[in-house]
């Protein structure tokens, strides 16, 4: 985290507090100078004065902080709800009614403090989150090591992380191993075994390469080992730093019914100031005193005036954002918060999703007179070009399998988009593809044998890989990534929540996907697709069930994650494109998350709507009360009433379990 951007939290977090505190102390004020003023006028030998003043004290106090956000919202010309609470208290003390009055602005101020005390606890436990990472490091600088700010800290620095202290930057661990306690940046419950990089120099070229068992984030926390940590990003661009700034980023993002809510209040409030205005002149067409319909408009005055529709959603949004948040998955607003819980159908990428993302070699078989070492040279050459995760496991594979394998260099690398790769040692061509590549071109195409042999392997969940020298089949290779072990519990959980369709979309050849689908519990399995197919494969899906989201890894999926209702990033954790992309990051690749943030989802979205129930059903009983007789008082009572039921109900998403 930069030292600018700590300062401003602090600063902001510092002034929020004060300003929440001295309106609710003004509010307590003003509802003693109301009850102190009240139990004056049952004793007739002190001065009615006295009473009257007291009221007026208690307006003071109540009316303050109403008083100056309204002055703001009239500049902008805006007339919102602190304009009509200040119109009907001026009315009621008007009318010589300095209790009722007094009593109004008491239970909106302190109604008021009640929801900056609810918004601001919400944001206290994402804010929370800028404040977990250490403000000093140990480096490694002129051949000794020193403490300095970790804001001084730059990428390529060596960080010496000691037992049980919290790590202070993201990078990979060069030497040590250790437990880490991810919870604070990913939600995960167990500690994670962590240990140095295999190759430093291949990590030090690029740190997508680094495997997460050896990836550490700001902000977590070191067990027992003893730590040397290679720096990859500044304290600023951190993980935590980013995740930070986007649940601040998502707390500015309204969601539809925010938007809708702002609509009404936008022309609701004007309306109700037009027709209080006309009510005032009922005296004119009804046989009643001035005074009488005054008091009868600055009682729809308070009825109307719609402050628990304001704050219903806000609190409920702000909420469920937080506890997401504390559970390792960053929600980006809203209106990510609403769809994710209506999405009816989710799709998944099926490779680091569904599966583990290690896939491994399990058969090798070579022919024409090539053995498994000649072939897995061949391969492992081609495919040592490639970032695909079937080509990294081609190439450790072939280390695993043939510790004395003969390497070679590949020339003139061409991909072949979703298909496969091509390319030229010592001036043969090699391609290196799935059965499919080879199947275009009818000259050549595998043999009967061999299109029986891979047709027997998918069935079994294999991918084939098919490896060509010049015109020659010269062998296959088969790779399998497991399948999760908690994927069949993940998606159990998710069709417990409500989820009716849940599909898998891949690459793979049909009946390969059709395997992990059928194993895991899937409720279709779409393969053969290229990575634009997905994007189509995702319209369909929408024009079906309407609401739909996507999972992927946030890279190769970021077009079909743009195009789905909800595109959630799994394993978002250290991922700047996964963190960008997504409108729902789980920060770790644990498929549980995502049914615990469909469940938070729902529970948000049926909080919003009990709130907005409540709010306008009051507003709705209310007008026709006071049209008929129902006192400031009362009115004013069952007003604030339900804009404290309304934030209470929100808070609740702070305390949300999954139901087991």
């Amino acid at each position: 985290m930069s030292e600018n951007l700590h300062h401003s939290h602090q600063g902001s977090h510092s002034n929020r507090i004060l300003s929440e505190r001295a309106e609710l102390y003004s509010a307590v004020a003003s509802g003693f100078f109301l009850v102190f003023g009240y139990a004056m006028t049952f004793f007739d030998v002190i001065d009615t004065r006295i009473s009257i003043a007291l009221f007026w004290l208690s307006y003071l106090f109540g009316g303050f902080f109403a008083v100056r956000e309204a002055i703001v919202k009239l500049r902008h010309k805006k007339f919102e709800i602190d304009t009509l609470m200040i119109v009907a208290a001026l009315g009621a003390g008007a009318l010589g009614n300095w209790a009722e009055g007094a009593l109004l602005l008491v239970l909106f101020s302190l109604g008021h403090a009640l929801e900056e005390y609810a918004m601001g606890r919400a944001k206290k436990a994402i804010e929370a989150l800028a404040d977990i990472a250490p403000k000093t490091a140990h480096v490694l600088r002129d051949g000794r090591r020193v403490e300095i700010k970790v804001e001084e800290v730059v990428v390529g620095d060596v960080v010496f992380i000691k037992p049980n202290e919290r790590i202070p930057v993201d990078g990979f661990i060069i030497k040590g191993s250790s437990a880490v306690n991810q919870a604070p940046v990913t939600g995960e419950s167990l500690p994670v075994d962590k240990t140095a990089v295999a190759n430093l120099e291949q990590s030090l070229k690029s740190f997508d390469r680094v495997q997460k068992e050896s990836k550490l984030f700001a902000g977590t926390i070191n067990g027992s080992g003893v730590l040397e940590v290679h720096v990859t990003k500044h304290s600023s661009d951190t993980t935590l730093a980013r995740v930070v700034r986007m649940v601040a980023e998502a707390q500015a993002e309204s969601s539809p019914t925010q938007q809708f809510t702002a609509k009404i209040q936008k022309y609701f409030v004007p309306a109700v100031l037009v027709g209080v205005i006309i009510l005032l002149f009922a005296y004119l067409v009804i046989d009643e005193p001035f005074s009488s319909s005054f008091y009868r408009a600055m009682a729809v005055l308070v009825a109307a005036s719609p402050c628990a529709l304001a704050i219903s959603t806000p609190s409920a949004v702000l909420s469920g954002i937080a506890r997401a948040g504390r559970a390792g998955v960053l929600i980006k607003g809203g209106a990510a918060l609403e769809n994710l819980g209506q999405v009816t159908a989710i799709a998944f990428d099926k490779t680091g999703t569904l599966t583990e993302g290690k896939p491994i070699v399990t058969d090798v078989f070579a022919f024409k007179g090539f053995n498994d070492s000649q072939l897995l040279s061949l391969a492992s050459a081609v495919e040592a070009e490639s970032d695909h995760p079937l080509a990294r496991a081609v190439v450790e594979g072939a280390i695993k399998k043939i510790p004395n394998l003969k390497q070679l260099k590949a020339t003139n690398v061409e991909s072949i988009t979703g298909k496969g790769i091509r390319a030229t040692i010592e001036g043969k061509t090699v391609i290196v593809g799935k059965p499919a590549l080879f199947e275009e071109e009818k000259s050549s195409a595998p043999s009967v044998e061999n299109k029986k042999l891979i047709s027997e392997l998918q069935a079994s969940g294999r991918t084939m890989m098919v490896v060509r020298f010049e015109n020659d089949y010269v062998g296959m290779i088969g790779i399998m990534d497991k399948p999760r072990a908690s994927s069949a519990q993940a998606l159990k959980e998710l069709r417990d929540t409500g989820v009716k369709h849940l599909v898998m979309l891949s690459g793979d050849n049909q009946v390969v996907a059709s395997a992990v689908a059928k194993e895991i519990g899937l409720t279709e399995a779409i393969g053969d697709l290229l990575p634009e197919d997905k994007v189509a494969s995702i319209k369909k899906l929408r024009e079906k069930w309407s609401k739909v989201a996507m999972v992927g890894d946030g890279v190769n999926d970021a077009p079909a994650l743009a195009t789905a209702t909800v595109g959630v990033a799994m394993g978002a954790a250290g991922s700047d494109v996964a963190l960008e992309t997504a409108d729902v990051a789980l920060m770790t690749d644990d498929l549980s998350q995502l049914s615990f943030a469909v469940g938070l989802s729902r529970k948000a979205s049926s909080i919003i709507r009990q709130n907005l129930w409540v709010s306008l059903g009051m507003v709705i009983i209310l007008i026709p009360a006071t049209l008929t007789g129902l006192g400031i008082g009362p009115a004013v009572v069952m007003h604030e009433g339900s804009t404290v039921i309304v934030v209470i109900n929100a808070l609740r998403l702070l305390a949300y379990k999954p139901s087991l």
